[in-house]
């Protein structure tokens, strides 16, 4: 069964880190591209960072550069997202998305995070 399950989410102060993990289960993960979303309340769900399948190539939007670095580890199934010096306006619902092109593409769950002192 094919899941993406998302953690790492929560409360964290303005300036503060905090590290999202998304582990993959059910399909080849090192074939798909990686990436995170995130959706704020009243807003359009919004790319914030991509990762190619062999974890060489990244991009960012631009409001989190220089902030927000993704990675991946293909033997753990696993991609991350370090968020640092966090801002009020980064707080959403942040979702892992695996996309690979002719085949569907899978969404987690979502995990809370909430910038707010």
């Amino acid at each position: 069964q094919v899941q993406l399950v998302e953690s790492g989410g929560g409360l964290v102060q303005p300036g503060g880190s905090l590290r999202l993990s998304c582990a993959a289960f059910g399909f080849t993960f090192s074939s798909y591209v990686m990436s995170w979303y995130r959706q704020a309340p009243g807003k359009e769900r919004e790319l914030v960072a991509t990762i190619s399948s062999v974890g060489g190539s990244t991009n960012y939007a631009d409001s989190v550069k220089e902030r927000f670095t993704i990675f991946k580890d293909n033997a753990k199934n696993t991609v991350y997202l370090q968020m640092n010096i966090l801002k009020p306006e980064d707080t959403a619902v942040y979702y892992c998305n695996a996309k690979r092109r002719n085949y569907n593409d899978y969404w987690g769950q979502g995990t809370q995070v909430t910038v707010s002192s």
